[in-house]
């Protein structure tokens, strides 16, 4: 393979796969990654932090606790598969994004038969995103700090404001903070130049406060036995919850059995207990990220500047990102023995971002929080009113260290619950507007006459309409509804998706940058596994199972 002259390589026309109503690329050379060390540590912080943070959210503080309240950490192995699945899954965004400078979703567009036709499929399986049930459940710990209890939708509380009485259901007090809270978290979408720079010091923020909160209970107030219970059960696959004990079921007092020692045993395929499917169904789809949500990983990774993104530029905030722009074409770069060593090294990069930021702050985000429900709650407890799921663990927590500090504890569960949820919000809402945005920007042949300056004024109308949308499904849903929805069309989603990005790195990208056979079939059977379980949970919503 011979080096090419870089201005030589301008003068190159780039490749053309895929569906042609999508504009060719461009072409540029491609830089050098930086190079790791300890004392440029900061520098390697990029996308992988704020998909992290952004990742210890609702299945983190909602669904995982929920379900090791009722079953212990026997059942956090799915958990597991999912992380290690949305592992492979983002890398393999990327990897499209170091060659191209255009985001995943940009790409499954260019693939055949056209942008029209993935247009309608990706409404579909990004529906679930649309649904603002992180702001609905984070109203709960908000309103409990403020009326000092947790709320109860039959009751009501009263306060006065100017002088004057109002006396206010629980119910509309929790739904009225919950409008404020998704409103609010638009603002850091609004100001400070690139949205990723906004977003990166909130995560920041939430990051070191949550799980230093988390720390100093998990180290201070938890026993071996439930660090044991929990970090162990990441790894016991095949554990499934069964029908309560009879003599024909060797269950334990948990109703868990695992399916391999049953079938060696000879007891045959277990009993499973249908009913709460739906929940661990919620807890594989958000564990990490999940659905589409992950997606935005490319689009940060474009922002950050990494691979070829260095070319394309960055979504800019409405106020405050005047001199940032957005080419609507990505670029990319000729194949040359150089520009191979240094998208390695870019991969490598990724691969390390994802490893030792993003993966490892997905598993302590979702054990820290479940080890609070193991420890300060009674096993077998399940959360009857919906409403109240985010701050469940509050009371226990108080009780357990005493009255002396119980009223601090309990409020920084609260705070912490909020930080866990508002935040999450503000990616939820960037990741659903952003990943629309920048396909048409790229796609339609109208906005791709708009100057590359203006592209804040499309995603603040995008973020508008967004807006309404979620309002009116504040209105009109619970929370627990707005979740089961959700998150039944994200396991879905994220399993066609993985599916859909196999397919664009094996017929876009050049074949030195396509995956090797290992990466093909885990990211095969990643997307087998979402859809097993979306199709498991589907069944049993709707009283099939």
């Amino acid at each position: 393979m011979a080096d090419v002259n870089p201005s030589d390589a301008m003068r190159v026309q780039a490749p053309y796969p895929g569906s042609h109503e999508m504009p060719r690329w461009n072409v540029a050379e491609l830089i050098d990654a930086p190079t790791f060390r300890l004392r440029n540590w900061t520098a390697m912080i990029g996308p992988g932090l704020v998909m992290g943070a952004a990742a210890i959210g609702g299945g983190e503080w909602l669904t995982g606790p929920m379900v090791t309240a009722r079953y212990g950490g026997a059942l956090l192995w799915l958990a597991t598969l999912s992380i290690l699945g949305q592992v492979v899954y983002n890398l393999e965004i990327c990897r499209y994004t170091l060659y191209t400078g255009e985001p995943i979703f940009t790409g499954k567009f260019r693939t055949l038969p056209g942008p029209h036709f993935w247009v309608l499929v990706y409404l579909l399986l990004d529906f679930g995103s649309f649904f603002p049930y992180l702001a609905a459940f984070a109203a709960t710990p908000l309103a409990t700090a403020v009326i000092g209890e947790i709320p109860n939708a039959a009751n009501g509380h009263g306060f006065t404001i100017l002088g004057y009485y109002f006396d206010i259901s629980h119910e509309w007090l929790m739904r009225g903070l919950s409008y404020a809270i998704f409103l609010g978290a638009m603002l850091p979408l609004l100001f400070g130049g690139k949205v990723l720079t906004a977003l990166k010091w909130i995560m920041s923020f939430k990051l070191v406060t949550v799980m230093g909160f988390l720390l100093v209970l998990a180290f201070g107030y938890s026993t071996w036995d439930t660090w044991v219970e929990i970090f162990s059960g990441f790894l016991k696959f095949g554990n499934v919850p069964v029908l309560p004990p009879s003599e024909s079921t060797a269950a334990s007092g948990d109703n868990i059995e695992n399916i391999f020692l049953s079938l060696a045993s000879g007891r045959g395929f277990p009993q499973i207990d249908w009913s709460v499917v739906a929940l661990l169904s919620a807890m594989v789809a958000i564990a990490g990220s999940g659905g589409l949500s992950n997606t935005p990983l490319s689009n940060y990774t474009r922002d950050q500047g990494w691979g070829m993104g260095s070319h394309v530029g960055a979504i800019p905030s409405i106020i405050g990102g005047s001199s940032i722009q957005l080419s609507h074409v990505g670029s990319v770069f000729l194949i040359t023995r150089e520009s191979l060593r240094r998208w390695r090294r870019w991969y490598r990069h990724v691969l390390r971002d994802q490893l030792i930021v993003w993966m490892p702050a997905c598993f302590v985000g979702l054990a820290l929080p479940s080890m609070l429900s193991a420890q300060f709650l009674e096993r077998g407890t399940v959360v009857a009113d919906k409403w109240v799921a985010s701050t469940m663990t509050a009371e226990g927590v108080a009780t357990a260290v005493g009255p002396r500090l119980g009223p601090y504890f309990w409020f920084m569960v609260l705070f912490c619950g909020f930080l866990v949820l508002a935040p999450s919000m503000a990616t939820s809402v960037d990741g659903v507007v952003r990943r629309w945005v920048d396909v048409f920007w790229t796609s339609s042949r109208r906005l791709r006459e708009v100057d590359p300056r203006n592209i804040r004024y499309v995603y603040f109308g995008v973020l508008a309409v967004y807006a309404i949308f979620g309002m009116t499904m504040l209105s009109m849903n619970e929370p627990q509804s707005l979740l089961t929805v959700a998150t039944t069309i994200y396991n879905f989603a994220l399993g066609f998706s993985a599916w859909h990005t196999l397919a664009v790195n094996l017929t876009l990208l050049p074949r030195e940058l396509r995956p090797g056979w290992f990466v093909r079939i885990a990211l095969f059977l990643a997307g087998l596994f979402f859809w097993v379980i979306a199709t498991l949970s589907a069944l049993t919503t709707f009283k099939f199972l």
